[in-house]
């Protein structure tokens, strides 16, 4: 790294100690785009990149619950509101145990160029509670998220901050939170996003995330005259994003042979077809069950306990689990194992270790804030259905999702090409920088 960029990562771990999933994104960005910033007086003299990694607000509060068995909990609520120099606020609400402030500060600074990327008008942020609904009725999921609103409220609203789904959030949590802000505010307005079809809700907007990744990919891919079709593909992850990554990849006659969870992987070698698809789609949203038990309804399928995909061979890759999944020794498998394309539609699946393995290697790489931007996109897509009080027809929204990620990959080949090589990574971060900084600059010092 140059002594600049050294220097300005001491400077954010001083201010924000033991956040290291945060100083992780910084460091990844500032590595791209430090040249950029030298090379244009007025960011420095400015303090963009200064501006940039610090939120305009960070609010915490606490959500006292009560449960089925008249037993109180009390967990933590978040919202970070990192930058809204684009427009209002947009990014999800994340209930697992695993959220804290770290967390939450990664995805939210991603989440500014991400947004950045899809040219829409949104800033970033991002929130949610270390509140895990695995496991609880629906009646106490109820019960916390009318407790998470009934503080949140007061910090979001459409002109001001959508927050959205992420992880633990789907369309029973996004329901219970939209009732309550609705009976708080005593008004109905498009304050969230991956609201029901009946409400206000999108079409495509659950596939958006999974589709938009594979689409990504197809760019990608295109590149060097090659396409998904009969293409091997392992992925992680069996949620929202995973399954629509599948289903897109299965339409596109790709052969998917793996998917997984926290407690590990499902290898299926006769490929995940439509039929088991929709198996495996009753037992994560209807039955909200545990992914080894796939392999009960699938006898040919192999379950592999507390292993992830990264070591059956593939042609592509697709993280849709969480950060962190792929270390630099499952990187080098995949590598030797021939895989071609990682197309990440988690956010920062990959460690920076894993990334330099694959920038090295020279093969596709497609880095989250680019590849998964579909899902924000047409939550995006949403907000603007919303406030014409108006629903677009599904191809309308899948034609204009496909635009969107044909353009997000035009900027990271604009920003990217180096000689033989397209870098995805700094093509992302400068494209998604440079638009940023330019309206931070024209609207002063806020």
């Amino acid at each position: 790294m140059s002594s600049s960029v050294d220097a300005f990562l001491q400077h954010v771990v001083t201010r924000n100690p033991g956040e290291p999933e945060f100083h992780q994104a910084v460091r990844e960005v500032a590595e791209s785009i430090m040249p950029v910033v030298d090379g244009i007086p007025a960011y420095r003299q400015e303090k963009i990149l200064e501006r940039l990694v610090e939120p305009e607000r960070s609010i915490s509060f606490r959500v006292p619950w009560i449960d089925d068995r008249n037993e109180i909990h009390v967990n933590r609520g978040y919202r970070i509101e990192m930058n809204s120099a684009l427009g209002p606020y947009k990014g999800g609400l994340r209930f697992h145990a695993s959220v804290n402030p770290s967390i939450l500060k990664f995805l939210a600074f991603e989440q500014v160029f991400k947004n950045s990327l899809t040219t829409l008008p949104m800033g970033g942020g991002k929130g949610g509670s270390d509140f895990d609904p695995r496991g609880k009725s629906d009646m106490e999921v109820m019960r916390f998220c009318q407790s998470f609103m009934s503080e949140l409220f007061r910090h979001i609203g459409p002109n001001t901050d959508v927050p959205a789904g992420d992880i633990g959030v789907g369309a029973r949590e996004i329901g219970y939170l939209f009732g309550q802000y609705k009976r708080l505010r005593n008004e109905f307005t498009g304050v969230l996003t991956g609201k029901g079809l009946g409400w206000g809700g999108s079409l495509i907007r659950p596939e958006a995330t999974g589709y938009g990744a594979v689409y990504f990919a197809q760019q990608m891919l295109a590149t060097r005259s090659e396409t998904v079709e009969g293409k091997i593909v392992t992925l992680s992850g069996s949620g929202n994003v995973a399954q629509y990554a599948v289903e897109k990849l299965i339409q596109l006659g790709a052969k998917v042979i793996t998917l997984s969870d926290s407690d590990g992987t499902i290898v299926d070698t006769d490929g995940i077809d439509a039929e088991k698809l929709a198996v495996l789609m009753e037992l994560k949203n209807v039955k909200r069950r545990r992914i080894h038990e796939y392999t009960e309804k699938i006898p040919k399928a192999q379950y592999l306990p507390k292993q992830r995909p990264w070591q059956v061979p593939c042609q592509l890759a697709f993280p849709c689990a969480t950060q962190n999944e792929i270390t630099a020794e499952e990187a080098l498998t995949l590598v030797r194992n021939g895989c071609l394309c990682v197309c990440e539609g988690a956010n920062m699946p990959t460690e920076p270790e894993g990334v330099e393995v694959f920038l090295k290697a020279k093969i596709l790489y497609g880095p989250g804030k680019a590849a998964n931007a579909g899902g924000v996109a047409t939550s995006g897509l949403e907000m603007s259905q919303n406030a014409m009080h108006l629903s677009w027809p599904r191809d309308e929204v899948d034609t204009r999702l496909r635009e969107i990620m044909r353009a997000i990959h035009e900027s990271c080949v604009q920003y990217g090409r180096e000689s033989d090589f397209i870098n995805y990574v700094k093509g992302a971060n400068i494209a998604g920088f440079k638009k940023v900084a330019g309206a931070m600059l024209e609207q002063g010092l806020v």
